[in-house]
């Protein structure tokens, strides 16, 4: 007898969001996501700037550095384990659950951080209760946009449903651009002052909005796809062994697609460690291209959202993946150049306009892959296994970094390849914007949503 069980049709009836729903999963998306990657990035940042000075030895300056942002890539071993169970909970239990349990985790984590005592207090536990507490950052995203995404998906009108779920990815850039804020006032101050006290100012600040949060997402309602489902008595008992019996081949997908992540952490992390420890320019004009190219992104990702509701996905995914691939190489040689207005000029394009095209619409892309008993494990078990490369790129960019004018083209050549593959890996999926949210997943001929006014 089967693990999980048989779903005997394709849907069940659904009962409609509440007026006003859709637009509060879209808020509760991005003030969550604001937050958690507020706490993801500042950690970033201080691994970029910070950690290699007070966590590791000072003997070696360079493998301090790679040291410190491989602990930043740490979280993304964890991501997929924390895929399996989160993914589990999300489909079999609800979306609300793994949403409070992800906003409260990244909370603890980061405040934690923020206490932890430096390595010429006592040694190698600094960097080892760091790790750990980094893990528990990653078991937190993991569940953290595959939830929001879920949730957004299931509540939004069906001719809108890129545009609401794409607030998960815009609160992601708010989350990096409050990060990076932090950073360039403390960049400001004495080097005693920055490695004494003032690094842990960023980690203690992310409680200011945690209450605000809690309060919004605990107040959400269920999705109505889920409701039903769970009344129809369709639900999976085990939702990842079904996803790996009915959907593998949407599970390697969403893998390569999400590999077009690592072209936000080399740009976001190690372009911010090139510049500032190899190239030497100064941290605040690199901190400052990173603002605003998110700040340029909060406007262009739900524009290219609302594009890929109307023509499809993968053109726009596809699009953007492409001229990352080809934006990252005149990007990478004015930095080693020191060409300021060059940096501004392809950083914003790159990261601001062009990354926000594959970046704005994957959660439509990826969460419309499949049903809805097992939607949340798809999207979050697919993204997280692609994203664990994206964590450890800036690492392994900065191990792949040569002497010279010229050292930093193995990165570029690094990042196009992987940017081409997630843009393969789009061309093979199935386009879903005009499918119907209870049809999503299921193979053969779909109805054609009708589009009306929301």
């Amino acid at each position: 007898m089967p693990a999980y069980p048989v779903q005997q049709q394709r849907s069940v009836v659904q009962e409609p969001s509440a007026a006003g729903t859709p637009g509060r999963a879209a808020v509760s998306a991005w003030l969550g996501s604001a937050m958690e990657y507020y706490d993801f990035f500042a950690y970033g940042t201080a691994a970029a700037l910070i950690f290699p000075k007070i966590f590791f030895p000072s003997t070696d300056p360079t493998t301090a550095t790679i040291a410190s942002l491989a602990t930043y890539g740490v979280a993304y071993l964890a991501r997929p384990v924390g895929s399996l169970f989160l993914g589990h909970l999300g489909d079999r239990f609800g979306r609300k659950k793994v949403l409070i349990f992800t906003l409260f985790l990244m909370g603890l984590s980061t405040l934690l951080i923020g206490c932890l005592p430096t390595y010429g207090s006592v040694g190698i536990f600094a960097p080892v209760l760091l790790v750990l507490l980094r893990l528990m950052q990653g078991l937190s995203a993991a569940g953290e946009q595959a939830g929001a995404n879920t949730m957004s998906l299931e509540h939004a009108p069906a001719h809108r449903r890129s545009f609401v779920t794409s607030f998960t990815l815009s609160g992601t850039q708010a989350g990096l651009i409050f990060a990076t804020l932090v950073f360039i006032p403390l960049s400001w101050l004495p080097e005693s002052d920055l490695l004494g006290w003032a690094w842990r100012l960023p980690f203690f600040l992310s409680i200011l909005i945690f209450p605000v949060a809690m309060w919004i997402r605990n107040s959400l309602d269920e999705t109505p796809a889920f409701k039903a489902q769970q009344r129809a008595k369709k639900f999976a008992a085990f939702p990842v062994v079904t996803l790996f019996m009915e959907y593998p081949g949407s599970v390697f997908r969403v893998v390569l697609a999400a590999l077009i992540s690592v072209v936000s952490t080399i740009f976001a992390l190690y372009s911010l460690s090139y510049a500032v420890n190899t190239v030497k320019i100064e941290k605040t004009t690199m901190l400052t291209v990173v603002v605003l190219a998110n700040v340029i992104a909060l406007a262009a990702i739900p524009l290219w959202a609302m594009l890929a509701d109307r023509i499809g996905r993968k053109p726009v995914f596809i699009f953007g993946a492409i001229c990352c691939a080809i934006l990252i190489w005149p990007y990478l040689w004015a930095i080693g150049e020191k060409d300021i207005p060059l940096i501004f000029g392809t950083g914003l394009l790159l990261s601001g306009i062009i990354y926000s095209a594959s970046n704005g619409i994957w959660p439509a892309l990826y969460g419309e892959q499949f049903d809805t008993r097992v939607r949340l494990s798809g999207s979050a078990i697919g993204t997280q296994i692609g994203f664990m490369l994206a964590g450890f790129a800036p690492a392994l960019a900065s191990a792949l970094l040569r002497p010279g004018p010229e050292g930093w083209t193995p990165v570029a050549l690094f990042t196009s390849v992987v940017a081409v593959v997630a843009a393969l890996a789009a061309v093979t999926a199935r386009e879903t914007y005009k499918v119907p949210l209870d049809e999503l997943g299921h193979k053969g001929p779909s109805s054609v949503v009708q589009r009306s006014a929301m």
